[in-house]
């Protein structure tokens, strides 16, 4: 079995007066989002430290694209394309967390300074990933999730998509803790665009509150997906490329900080850390009346 402990001993969830901003690192030549800009190591390191300067509170660095139909790379590439990055930026004093479906990933990432495990299948991929994160004593994301990107779309069939998120996150939930990992370094996400359609992404967004029911910290991932290109589509129907909804993605960052949750993860930063900041200005001064 994999191990890996932080390098510091167990890491606690991190806590912020507010709705933190992750920053999305893609060390990939295939995602959606940006294309491969950052595929290069050290201009990935420069995007990373750039994200920081522009107000991200961590950044999740990932070398395996999840995107609908995107096939997976193998354990040597991926490692190639995140160790070295993660290094470079917990070097420079980044909080760091790593993107991946892999233990070993996750248990390399560890050991090069990542402080926290951001898994989109929530351990179901690698049987080998719970214990492995219960072992590091990190926090952990855990994702809602039915299969991998090459087919998902076809998963996306739901009565109830509340009700059977809810029910499937609690799921994972409890396998995480059943497992060994502390239940207060667990962090859940409805996974947006992931086996859903842009319907049931509106309705996830539309009933944060009801996840949160659950008890854990909450990460919204909304950032540049499908259904805000839907949202935005011309008179033609046409969806706007993925850097053009941006502004979108900052909408959706003051709605979830508004509601709560523990995160947003985002690919363009400085319009997120001010919306986080205004709807914790609002909160404030509802708060002292």
């Amino acid at each position: 079995m994999v191990t890996l402990q932080g390098r510091n001993g167990p890491v606690g969830l991190p806590e912020w007066d507010r709705c933190a901003v992750m920053g999305v690192v893609n060390v990939t030549p295939d995602s959606f989002s940006d294309g491969g800009r950052w595929f290069d190591p050290e201009l990935a390191v420069k995007h990373g430290l750039d994200l920081v300067a522009e107000g991200a509170d961590l950044v999740d660095v990932g070398g395996e694209s999840t995107r609908p139909g995107a096939k997976r790379v193998d354990e040597a590439e991926e490692l190639r394309r995140v160790v070295p990055v993660v290094r470079e930026l917990a070097a420079s004093g980044v909080l760091v967390s790593v993107d991946t479906m892999r233990a070993s990933v996750a248990a390399q990432a560890v050991q090069a300074g990542a402080r926290l495990v951001n898994d989109v299948s929530g351990g179901l991929a690698d049987p080998e990933m719970i214990p492995v994160v219960a072992g590091a004593q990190v926090p952990f994301v855990v994702m809602h999730w039915r299969g991998q990107s090459i087919d998902m779309n076809n998963r996306a069939v739901y009565d109830d998509v509340l009700r059977e998120v809810v029910t499937e996150l609690r799921s994972g939930l409890e396998r995480a803790v059943a497992g060994g990992v502390d239940p207060a370094r667990i962090v859940l996400d409805p996974g947006l665009g992931f086996a859903k359609t842009a319907d049931h992404d509106l309705t996830l967004l539309a009933r944060l509150a009801a996840l949160r029911e659950l008890g854990c910290p909450l990460l919204v991932a909304a950032s540049r997906k499908r259904f805000l290109g839907r949202i935005l589509a011309g008179a033609a129907g046409d969806p706007p490329p993925a850097r053009e909804r941006d502004a979108a993605t900052a909408a959706v960052t003051a709605i979830a900080a508004r509601e709560g949750a523990w995160a947003v993860r985002v690919h363009e930063v400085q319009a997120s850390a001010d919306a986080v900041r205004v709807a914790r200005a609002i909160q404030a001064a509802g708060e002292s009346r």
